[in-house]
């Protein structure tokens, strides 16, 4: 046989090989770039026509959340966007008339309004919306009214074990730094919020040049903009951008926490390490390593003889990625015997064992199909670039060419570096009487 000739048409294989694996990885869907538009006074507009969509989703981002809410009045932020529709009517007229609903959330980042009604009822979303943000009134009374509304959910959570674990495991990590902080606020924070702190949130966060409004659905895009123009167009944007400046925070705190509540059955213990921003070029990698170490607590799982039904609704991976850090936090919650075999199973140095080829495959196959799953949804594609903006993001493509591009080095040396980080532990037993 020609060595020479064997040899050449084995490279040649070996590239070929090596190539389709490539393919396999890297094969992203395209996606629907919106329409996009930007109002005098800042406000940016994202419209996607979706001609079979029966209904119109929309969605108003404000890029800052309760990360700014002054020291000691957690849930500032919260209150604020509760405030934008205090008066339940609105939801009802969502809901009645426009054959929709109407929601407000918040959270670290952001406040953000999601409003679906029936296609032909644009303008008035559109109208209910801009009248919300651009004329919201705050008054003494609106404020007492959503401060006990949420003082009454929040003194609710304060009972709930995994709540109260999940301000212990941020208190720990950050300490005063705002995400260290309750987001929602405490039965404390919040009563020392009155109306000229939401008077001054409004004035500071709630304008135009710092939001953004996306559209989706069977709508005429140039409808939609001359729309936006006549009921968006009067909002004010800010005088001056403030930029946020934080302390930097102190190292976490590695003594273990146990924290005793009545009426429990189950002990929940969490570690928590300190972990990347969302917009750390290994974001992608990391979702990828939380894939694998998801695997791998299921696996751990199996072998202490917890069931499928209780590793889905009581174990949990969970990376947080925020603007400026974030925590990565593995969660388990079980009667005690197990939970205790199982923690002994999972410590950290099994859980971050050298990668696997095959772990890597599986895991980033999986990510992809995902990120796939978002970029054929147009109004989950909204949510990436609404979090593009929020995030500072290069771009939605820039997001997609690194996960197409991430390496099995890649994991593994985000495992390695979180692998140095202070690991936090928090454990919410049951009273001793």
């Amino acid at each position: 046989m020609n060595t020479k000739y064997y040899f050449k048409n084995f490279t040649i294989l070996t590239a070929v090989l090596f190539l389709c694996a490539s393919f396999s990885f890297a094969q992203t869907a395209k996606f629907a770039a919106p329409r996009q538009e930007k109002l005098l006074n800042g406000l940016k507009l994202l419209t996607w026509t979706e001609p079979n969509a029966e209904k119109v989703t929309v969605k108003l981002r404000i890029h800052n959340g309760s990360a700014f809410d002054p020291q000691a009045k957690e849930g500032t932020m919260a209150l604020l966007g509760d405030s934008l529709f205090s008066d339940e009517t609105v939801k009802e007229f969502f809901r009645d008339e426009l054959g929709g609903k109407l929601d407000v959330e918040s959270n670290f980042d952001y406040i953000q309004i999601n409003a679906t009604a029936n296609s032909d009822k644009i303008l008035d979303v559109l109208e209910t919306l801009a009248n919300a943000v651009s004329n919201l009134q705050i008054t003494k009374e609106i404020t007492a009214k959503v401060r006990s509304a949420r003082l009454e959910k929040v003194k609710e959570l304060e009972k709930n074990p995994s709540h109260v674990a999940d301000l212990a495991v941020a208190k720990r990590l950050y300490g005063d730094f705002p995400y260290g902080r309750a987001q929602m606020g405490t039965s404390e924070s919040l009563q020392k919020i009155d109306f000229a702190d939401l008077i001054f949130a409004r004035q500071r966060f709630l304008t135009p040049d710092n939001a953004t409004l996306t559209v989706v659905g069977n709508v005429k895009p140039d409808l939609v903009y001359r729309a936006v123009r006549r009921y968006f167009g009067g909002w004010e944007k800010a005088d001056k951008k403030i930029p946020a400046t934080f302390r930097q925070p102190d190292a976490p705190l590695s003594e273990k926490q146990i924290i005793e509540l009545p009426n429990i059955e189950e002990v929940e213990v969490y570690q928590a390490s300190r972990y990347m921003a969302r917009n750390n070029k290994d974001y992608q990698a990391g979702l990828i390593l939380a894939g694998i170490l998801f695997e791998r607590l299921k696996n751990s799982a199996a072998d202490v003889q917890i069931s499928d039904v209780d590793f889905q609704t009581n174990i949990f991976i969970r990376n947080e990625t925020h603007l400026l850090d974030g925590s990565f936090v593995i969660g388990v919650k079980l009667p005690a015997d197990k939970a205790s075999a199982f923690i002994e199973k999972t410590r950290q140095p099994f859980l971050l064992r050298k990668i696997s080829d095959a772990e890597f495959e599986k895991s980033k196959t999986s990510r992809i199909s995902e990120m796939n799953q978002t970029l054929s949804e147009k109004t989950a594609l909204a949510e990436l670039w609404l979090n593009a903006d929020t995030y500072q993001l290069i771009s939605i493509r820039d997001e997609i060419s690194k996960l197409n591009s991430v390496t099995l080095a890649d994991v593994q040396r985000v495992a390695e570096n979180l692998q140095k980080q202070t690991v936090v532990n928090v454990i919410v037993n049951k009273e001793k009487k």
